[in-house]
């Protein structure tokens, strides 16, 4: 039998149980940035998509299994935030949870099921169990971070866009309107013309523009 360094055998201390919890986001055409919320079991009210953790199971295994079986959402790579332990998180038991969060394209979530899921905005996430609000203030804590100083690094948009399409999706995840021409000069030095111009909308054309490498 295991012991610890004092001698004490490892089943005398107390195991609490260890959940994933996930802040999936993304950009909504009337809302901005939301986010990915699933029906309790119960029926009644919402919350993060998660699970319990299985026997040998690696987190990002339970990760991609709660998505898949609470949303039909499958193929992604959530990132761990952070560890959410205290004691009475849960009331069903002493629970820790891994929170997780993922940055994705709308598209990648065609897939939901409709009718257990909804895209909630991420600053009025409703009524949601445990710590579930502190885990999308954590993410969005995290996201902001990273689109700070660098075009679009979850890559929100696709390959090629217009600076006005990068500066409105910055401002969905900032949550503040940026001056143009200050965004410009920060997000040019990242950022390489491609020589193509948009065509068929109203207005004039505009120049378009891919990530640097690197």
């Amino acid at each position: 039998m295991d012991k610890d360094t004092g001698g004490r055998p490892l089943t005398d201390y107390p195991r609490p149980s260890v959940a994933v919890d996930t802040a999936l986001l993304t950009l909504d055409a009337e809302n901005g940035l939301v986010v990915l919320e699933v029906r309790r079991n119960t029926g009644r009210g919402w919350a993060l998509p998660g699970t319990f953790l299985h026997e040998g199971e690696r987190l990002a295994d339970a990760v991609d299994r709660s998505l898949r079986v609470k949303a039909n959402v499958a193929g992604l790579r959530p990132r761990q935030l952070q560890v959410f332990d205290d004691p009475a998180r849960d009331d069903r038991g002493w629970v820790l949870s891994v929170a997780h969060v993922a940055v994705v394209r709308a598209d990648a979530l065609a897939s939901r099921f409709a009718d257990r899921t909804r895209l909630a905005p991420v600053l009025s996430p409703g009524r949601l169990p445990y710590d579930h609000a502190d885990i999308i203030g954590r993410a969005m804590a995290h996201i902001r971070a990273r689109y700070a100083d660098h075009p679009d690094p979850d890559r929100l948009l696709g390959e090629e866009f217009t600076l006005r399409e990068l500066r409105l999706a910055h401002e969905a995840v900032l949550g503040d309107a940026l001056q143009r021409d200050t965004f410009r000069r920060a997000m040019e030095p990242h950022l390489v013309a491609t020589g193509r111009m948009t065509a068929g909308g109203r207005g004039r054309p505009a120049e378009l523009f891919r990530r640097a490498a690197g």
